[in-house]
C-alpha cells in the first residue's frame, strides 16, 4: 500500500483533477513528509559510541528547499525523485525498527525466569515489566517454545501427566479442576477423562481454548469457592477441588457422571483415608446431597 501511494505521488497518476498544479509531485510530497519524519524519528538504541545518545533524522537542506518541478514518471528526473522517497523511506523504517528493539538485557532476563520457574506466561513477563516482543522473539530463534496459549516454556523442559491442567490453569486463571478431572488429579478411580473437566463461576465468560478440550461446569457460591487446593504444575499454580469436595460434587452430578463412578471414588477415598467423615458430611451439606449419600456412609463405617 505505501508503494503504491509512493509510485503514484512520484509519477503523478493520483485520481482527481487533471490539472497538473493540484497533483503534488515527489518534491513536494517530501516536503510534507520530511517534517513529520524530523520530529518522529527520535530513538534512543542506535548503533555508535554512545548507545544512549538521542539521535534525530535531519534531512539535507536542498531537498526541503527544492522547487516543484513537476516530472513525468518515466523520465529520468521521475526515476531520480522515486529513488530519493524511497531512500528516506528505508531510513524512516530502519530508525523505527531500532527505535522499537527490546534491551539487551530482556532476553535474559526471560529464560532466567523460565529456568527457575519452569515456564512463564505472557501475563507475568507484563507485570515483570518485559515487552512481549522479547518473547516473540525468543521463539522465532527457537530459546523458548510455546505449549499453549499464553504459556511458554524452555524446549528442554519435562512435561508431566498434568500438562493439560497447566494450560488450562495459563489460559483460563479463574477456572477449578473438578469432578473427573479432580479425580484423576488425586488418583482416585479408573477414569480416564479426555477433557479438563472445570468449574466457573456462573456469570463469568466461557474459556475460548481450542486445545485442550474443556468440560465446563457452571457453580455458584459456597460450591465454587469452598475445598479448593492450589497445586504447582510445570510452573503454573492449578486450583483443584480437595478429595472430600471432589466426591461430594461427583454424588451432585451422578446423573451425567454415572452412580457407579460415584460409589467407586467413595469407596476407594475413605479405604485410603483420603477425607475424615465429619469432612465429607460438610462438603455432602454444602452440595445439598447429603440425603443421597447417608446410606452409602452408613454401609462404609458400619
Amino acid at each position: 500500500m505505501v508503494r503504491t501511494n509512493v509510485d503514484a505521488f512520484a509519477s503523478n497518476d493520483l485520481p482527481g483533477p487533471t490539472d497538473d498544479r493540484r497533483r503534488p509531485t515527489a518534491a513536494r510530497l517530501l516536503e510534507s513528509c520530511l517534517p513529520r519524519l524530523h520530529t518522529s524519528a527520535r530513538i534512543g538504541h542506535l548503533p555508535g559510541d554512545d548507545m544512549r545518545q538521542r539521535h534525530t533524522f535531519r534531512p539535507p537542506p536542498a531537498v526541503a528547499a527544492e522547487p516543484h518541478v513537476p516530472a513525468a514518471s518515466g523520465s529520468k528526473a521521475g526515476r531520480g525523485e522515486r529513488r530519493l522517497v524511497w531512500r528516506y523511506v528505508d531510513i524512516y523504517k530502519e530508525m523505527y525498527t531500532l527505535r522499537h528493539m527490546p534491551p539487551k538485557g530482556a532476553s535474559r532476563q526471560v529464560l532466567r525466569l523460565a529456568r527457575r520457574r519452569g515456564s512463564i506466561t505472557r501475563r507475568e513477563l507484563i507485570k515483570s515489566g518485559i515487552h512481549t516482543q522479547t518473547l516473540s522473539r525468543l521463539v522465532r530463534v527457537g530459546s523458548i517454545e510455546r505449549v499453549g496459549r499464553g504459556l511458554y516454556r524452555l524446549p528442554a523442559a519435562p512435561i508431566t501427566e498434568n500438562h493439560g491442567l497447566a494450560l488450562v490453569a495459563a489460559a483460563v486463571p479463574k477456572a477449578v479442576v473438578c469432578l473427573v478431572s479432580a479425580l484423576r488429579f488425586h488418583e482416585i478411580g479408573t477414569q480416564l477423562p479426555h477433557e479438563v473437566w472445570i468449574a466457573l463461576e456462573r456469570r463469568s465468560r466461557g474459556p475460548a481454548l481450542a486445545w485442550p478440550r474443556l468440560r465446563v461446569h457452571r457453580f455458584s457460591g459456597k460450591a465454587l469457592t469452598e475445598g479448593i487446593e492450589t497445586h504447582r504444575i510445570e510452573g503454573e499454580s492449578v486450583k483443584v477441588y480437595n478429595v472430600a469436595k471432589t466426591v461430594a460434587d461427583v454424588f451432585k452430578f451422578r446423573n451425567k457422571i454415572g452412580l457407579d463412578v460415584a460409589l467407586e471414588a467413595l469407596r476407594e477415598a475413605w479405604r485410603a483415608r483420603r477425607f475424615r467423615m465429619d469432612e465429607i458430611h460438610r462438603y455432602a451439606r454444602l452440595c445439598h446431597v447429603e440425603r443421597v449419600m447417608r446410606p452409602y456412609l452408613e454401609a462404609l463405617v458400619g
